[in-house]
């Protein structure tokens, strides 16, 4: 495995540098596939992006001596991100992963530049004959948070610290209401977007001003631990991200969603080495095993039944999370009584429900 610095790495973008013997050697027929990974924030975020690198490392274990993994990390979703790879594939990487939202854009281009090289982008839904789409359905671990928080909170309020108001952060709000409206009803949601993926001083910020606005149980989707910290400090449970940041919460994380990559990236891996890679679109859940729950700790008993009892119903499709009468902030039906919302629908939301208080920026 390599672990490139992404000043180092974009320093080497010229040919010669990529060429240069005990740089990147020239690929001999016995050699492993070389196989690349694009990160936004740092391995040691200990939330998003550290969780892509426990699948990276889970995928180049099972696959010993076929291939060999490097990463790039601390790369930002701008034009700058498209040199980085552009680099991995002239430096012989056979499968790239880029673990962004904001990516998509830019390696649609090196795609188009690079026909023999396949592409995989998490979070993303443009595709091309060389590149594949991956993700999870977050929002139903969302919906098990919201269950628990609605058991759980005093005030009947929530916090949520969320990043960026893409589909997938609407979802979660969404669903995390759905869930507490479950056991009550009159349940609201107050939520601050920070506008950035990983900014611990953003997120922590953010969680604090939640906080003083009444909210007794704060969740978040933004990849530090720094909200959970923060609700810690002051002795109000609250819910990880991405992967078990219970370290960081002994007394108060309830659970986390932990998204579980290192299946997906073996099975991808493995087609390509069988010569079977296409571009397909994944978007799994608790029934594929890509999302789990974190123990249920810092609860009662009975909570934490219902929390697995829940997380049963989603995985046999049960409980669809999205099903009518859903109304908008206004009170306005959007989803009609007993209507299961599609994916194509789901993708796309930008649609919050009421009683959630603020507005998308």
């Amino acid at each position: 495995m390599a672990h490139i610095k992404r000043r180092g790495f974009t320093a080497m973008l010229g040919a010669s540098a990529l060429a240069a013997p005990g740089i990147i050697g020239a690929a001999r027929a016995a050699d492993p596939v070389k196989i690349g990974f694009v990160y936004l924030g740092p391995v040691g975020d200990f939330g998003w992006s550290y969780q892509h690198d426990v699948g990276r490392k889970q995928a180049e274990a099972a696959l010993k001596g076929q291939v060999v993994t490097s990463y790039v990390e601390n790369v930002p979703e701008a034009p700058e991100c498209q040199a980085v790879f552009e680099s991995l594939a002239a430096s012989g990487h056979k499968l790239i992963f880029g673990t962004s939202f904001g990516y998509m854009n830019y390696m649609l281009k090196v795609a188009a530049k690079y026909p023999d090289i396949k592409f995989e982008h998490c979070t993303g839904y443009k595709r091309a004959p060389n590149l594949a789409t991956y993700d999870i359905r977050f929002y139903q671990g969302r919906f098990v948070q919201g269950v628990i928080a609605g058991k759980l909170s005093k005030t009947g309020v929530a916090g949520y610290v969320a990043s960026v108001p893409v589909p997938e952060v609407v979802q979660g709000m969404n669903a995390f209401l759905l869930g507490m409206q479950s056991i009550n009803p009159k349940a609201k949601l107050k939520f601050i977007t920070i506008d950035s993926w990983y900014d611990p001083g953003k997120e922590g910020d953010a969680a604090k001003a939640l906080l003083d606005q009444g909210c007794d149980v704060l969740t978040q989707h933004t990849d530090s631990p720094s909200p959970l910290q923060v609700a810690a400090s002051r002795n109000l449970p609250a819910f990880g991200e991405a992967t078990d940041m219970i370290s960081f919460a002994p007394k108060t994380q309830l659970t986390a969603d932990v998204n579980e990559w290192g299946g997906y990236y073996t099975q991808r891996i493995k087609a390509l080495l069988a010569g079977s890679w296409t571009s397909i679109d994944t978007w799994g859940g608790f029934a594929e095993g890509m999302l789990v729950m974190a123990p249920f700790r810092n609860m009662p008993a009975d909570v934490a039944a219902l929390a697995t009892q829940t997380v049963a119903d989603i995985t046999s499709g049960k409980n669809k999370v999205f099903v009518g009468p859903l109304t908008d902030q206004t009170g306005k039906v959007f989803l009609p009584a007993g209507q299961v919302m599609d994916d194509g629908t789901l993708s796309g939301l930008q649609t919050l429900i009421q009683g959630i208080e603020g507005k998308l920026s």
